[in-house]
């Protein structure tokens, strides 16, 4: 995580347990360059690295899974 005045931010651990939208929003406001990715816990991803995209890796269920 990069300190005041050290460059761009390039993490946000401030933003755990916070809803996703928001997550995005937050990411978005500091630095609008970048793709925010939401990725849920246990998924498959590629291994490169990509200065221009932020996973926000994801895993609460919002709401009663239910038939219908």
């Amino acid at each position: 995580m990069s300190k005041p005045g050290n460059g761009p931010k390039t993490e946000w651990p401030e933003l755990v347990g916070r809803m996703i939208k928001e997550a995005k929003e937050k990411i978005k406001a500091d630095r609008p360059n970048l793709k925010v990715r939401i990725v849920p816990v246990g998924s498959i991803v590629t291994a490169d690295f990509d200065l221009n995209r932020v996973r926000v890796w994801v895993d609460t269920v919002a709401e009663v899974p239910k038939i219908g």
